[in-house]
């Protein structure tokens, strides 16, 4: 896995209205990217859930995952890949994670530029996980098992 390479470097010219210049998204710090590849970069999210949280996010400005080609989905699933890799060598209180991406603004989306969600979890980290992702809802992620 290759360190950081611009994005405008790894796309065809003449595709600049796939970036949008406003986007924090498009315009990477050099600095904060930790893996790439072709179609995509990774990086720790600013304001991390769990220790370890990254964000690995496609080049191209696109608003969600239902947009996202299948060669940019491969991209992504690489470098979520590779990141599991790293952070469970990296830090061996890592049990489990979270894999997440919000689409839209009802389900909390702020950056309008799709982005995976990487969170490492830990034992003990809530005082009761069951149910992961579901408790996005209240009262939702708790339930009996056959």
């Amino acid at each position: 896995m290759k360190k950081y390479t611009s994005s405008k470097d790894v796309l065809d010219k003449g595709t600049e209205d796939i970036f949008d210049q406003n986007c924090i998204f498009c315009n990477p710090l050099k600095k904060s990217v930790l893996f790439d590849n072709n179609l995509a970069y990774a990086f720790q999210d600013k304001y991390p859930v769990t220790p370890l949280h990254c964000l690995v996010i496609p080049y191209r400005h696109i608003p969600n995952y239902f947009s996202l080609t299948t060669n940019e989905l491969l991209a992504c699933n690489d470098l979520l890949l590779y990141l599991y890799k790293t952070l469970k060598m990296k830090d061996h209180s890592i049990k489990g994670y979270n894999i997440g991406v919000n689409i839209g603004e009802v389900s909390g989306q702020t950056i309008f530029h799709c982005h995976l969600h990487l969170i490492p979890r830990r034992k003990n980290d809530i005082e009761n996980p069951q149910g992961g992702v579901r408790n996005i809802i209240p009262g939702k992620g708790i339930y009996k098992t056959l």
